[in-house]
């Protein structure tokens, strides 16, 4: 095991690093220069170059999460920790298990390999609901010891080379492996045999149903611990789990919940919690509220007193997955191990390598597995057998285009739990406003509101628009142009686009203030000048909204709660200068939720012009599944209530404006007219006295 690196590989890192920290400033500083282009008929707020408040905030509060996250330091309390941890993780990631549930395995197909086969097989992981992998088996009788192989974001899943390579090499020497497709890769995506990115707003979508990714994730792999624990040729008491990047956090999170595993090997994927804050990582590595809960080290200590061994590359690229993350919950979770009399059984070895499950790595790991599954070795790299991949039509369960039905992907998944969480909703006979209000102030994160502590003026432009910025209780500034109504007029229009006030229709302008409103154009939470250029940056091939999203969940935070937050500072303003204002909130997009959630929760009586905003969180297609931004996600939204029932709660006048379905799809015709009949009815069921429309 090295614990230190030779003085050439540390210098090497070193220039790694101020290379990456170079590509990163200058990407930052080429996002910023490229978002702030502007109609340059409206003035800006905040000028010249500032730095990024949003990412700094957030950094503070990970770094201050990471110091709070204590481990207890004797037996007694850590059990407790211990227990109520593994509570909190399968319920905030919604992980389920079965344990009475038959396996149902099928095989579909059987290679026969030099001293071991191959064999293509599907199982039950929920009810009526199938998983795809292959097993490799050595030759023989049995029992073998076991290990559970992950992959990570790879193409074609468990058939990908780096994936099935740990496959053939477990084989060779006396393991029975198993490899699954993760929920919504390999063989579980939309379309069968064509590859997709299970993350972001795909996986996102999953939240809204009250479910996770990572906890699909986590229930089919302990599934397939209940496999491996059925097969009569391996000894259930011998089974270890191992995979690189995403199949790394896998590793480590099954790990920690099924202690049926007795050794244990993630592969460049451990980190730190805090440095998943305003990094890109993929939603499957997501735990809403993770941050609040533990650090990356607690999940780590939960493994002792079986063996746990980290593999990290020194030249990873993801700056989450580095060298002095890894080292950070190391050392935090080594005492743990300690304390369990199980100091020899955590260790970590650094390669020299980019990221990936490469043959040094194999051969480390086949050394550890020995040791810890076979009491075989001193742990020490073993050399492989040579083997030959097999092609992906050879490991597939099913002919491209003949899967079973009960391979469900996240799109049936999202349709048919959504669905069946609207029937119920729509079997409750009423609600009381208060709880759901609190309940839905929970969901959205806003246990203590964000609040304008100052406003600051920049000066008046030629044209009349005031330059203002709110300085919030969360020490961001929030930028506004503001008109003031004419003498006798008491009506405003707040104007909130999902790309920036910059976007605003010039001409709406001109007609608004030719009829004397007051007008106020405002850059929400990341948006416009209030963006953040760290999550730009990393958003650049991304759905909008994916850094913040993800950084916001992890706090227990949401952006929909942020824009909230927003909307009741400017509404405070416009109240600071006239009590009896009338106003209207013009949105669009994801925005609009956000002022619909904002009338359920302070019953304002404002009226609302929701365009192109979706009428419900039922999701309908995979296709153009990235209209909205990642932002829009809320976890168990439909657990809570529809966009009908909020509607129907929120006290002001509503107009839907071109309304769109989840995916962007105009609701139109016959639909239109159902939809229009669920909104009557929750308008009925809650006392509505204004009636909602649509144009």
């Amino acid at each position: 095991m090295l614990r230190s690196m030779s003085f050439k590989t540390m210098i090497r890192l070193i220039l790694f690093w101020l290379v990456a920290l170079f590509s990163i400033s200058n990407s930052t500083e080429l996002t910023a220069q490229s978002t702030s282009k502007k109609n340059d008929s409206l003035p800006s707020v905040l000028s010249g170059f500032y730095d990024d408040l949003i990412e700094k905030n957030y950094l503070s509060q990970a770094a201050l999460a990471f110091r709070k996250h204590q481990l207890p330091d004797n037996v007694l309390d850590w059990r407790h920790y211990k227990s109520t941890l593994k509570s909190k993780i399968i319920e905030k990631s919604a992980a389920v298990t079965y344990q009475n549930l038959a396996l149902n395995m099928q095989q579909t197909g059987f290679h026969q390999l030099k001293n071991y086969s191959v064999r293509n097989i599907s199982f039950q992981t929920r009810p009526s609901v199938l998983a795809t992998a292959n097993l490799y088996v050595p030759d023989g009788e049995g029992p073998f010891p076991a290990v559970l192989a992950m992959h990570g974001h790879w193409p074609d899943g468990k058939s990908n080379a780096v994936v099935q390579s740990l496959g053939h090499t477990l084989a060779l020497n006396g393991y029975v492996c198993l490899v699954v497709d993760a929920f919504g890769a390999g063989e579980r995506t939309t379309l069968h045999g064509t590859h997709e990115y299970h993350g972001s707003n795909l996986g996102a979508s999953l939240m809204n149903i009250g479910h996770t990714l990572i906890g699909e994730q986590i229930s089919d792999n302990i599934r397939a611990i209940d496999l491996l624990s059925s097969l009569p040729y391996v000894d259930q008491n011998k089974i270890g789990a191992t995979g690189a990047s995403g199949g790394g956090n896998q590793t480590m999170w099954l790990s920690a919940l099924d202690e049926r595993i007795q050794a244990s090997m993630p592969v460049v994927s451990v980190g730190s919690f805090e440095s998943y804050i305003m990094k890109s990582n993929c939603v499957c590595e997501l735990l809403p509220g993770g941050l609040t809960l533990t650090e990356e080290a607690g999940v780590l200590a939960m493994i002792a007193p079986r063996a746990l061994h980290i593999a990290t590359a020194l030249q990873d690229a993801n700056p989450t997955f580095t060298y002095p993350q890894m080292l950070k919950s190391f050392q935090n979770a080594q005492p743990v191990f300690q304390m369990l009399d199980a100091y020899d059984k955590i260790s970590y070895q650094l390669f020299d390598t980019g990221h990936g499950y490469w043959p040094q790595m194999r051969q480390n790991m086949l050394g550890f597995f020995d040791l810890h599954l076979k009491a075989k070795g001193t742990g020490a790299p073993k050399q492989e057998i040579p083997f030959s991949l097999l092609s992906n039509e050879q490991l597939m369960v099913y002919k491209t285009g003949h899967r079973d039905s009960s391979v469900i992907t996240i799109e049936r998944l999202a349709q048919i739990e959504g669905r069946s969480l609207i029937d119920t909703q729509k079997r409750l006979n009423g609600s009381d406003l208060k709880a759901r209000q609190q309940q839905l102030q929970q969901i959205l994160g806003i246990s203590v509101p964000h609040k304008s502590i100052d406003v600051h003026s920049y000066g008046n432009t030629p044209d009349g628009w005031q330059r203002i910025a709110l300085e919030t209780s969360a020490h961001q500034l929030l930028p506004l142009l503001y008109k003031k109504p004419k003498t006798g007029k008491r009506n405003y229009t707040v104007i909130l686009n999902i790309s920036g006030k910059n976007t605003s229709n010039l001409d709406q302008l001109a007609a608004l203030e030719a009829s004397g409103e007051g007008i106020i154009l405002a850059d929400l939470w990341g948006i416009g000048e209030y963006y953040s250029q760290s999550a730009a940056a990393f958003d650049k091939n991304l759905t909008r909204f994916h850094t913040l999203a993800r950084a916001s969940l992890w706090l227990a935070e949401s952006v929909i709660g942020h824009w909230i937050n927003n909307i009741d500072m400017i509404t405070e303003l416009i109240a600071s200068q006239d009590k009896l204002a009338s106003v209207t909130l013009q949105t669009e997009k994801e925005i609009g939720l956000a002022a619909l959630f904002y009338e359920v929760i302070y019953q304002k009586g404002y009226q609302l012009v929701l365009q192109h905003c979706p009428v419900s969180y039922l999701f309908d297609s995979r296709e153009n599944v990235d209209y909205f931004g990642m932002g829009i996600h809320i976890p168990g939204i439909l657990k809570w209530g529809d966009i009908p029932m909020a509607a129907g709660i929120a006290k002001g006048k509503i107009v839907f404006e071109n309304p769109v379905s989840m995916s962007g799809r105009p609701i139109e015709a016959d639909q239109l007219q159902v939809v229009k009949s669920e909104f009557e009815r929750m308008s009925r069921l809650h006392k509505r006295k204004n009636p909602v429309t649509f144009k």
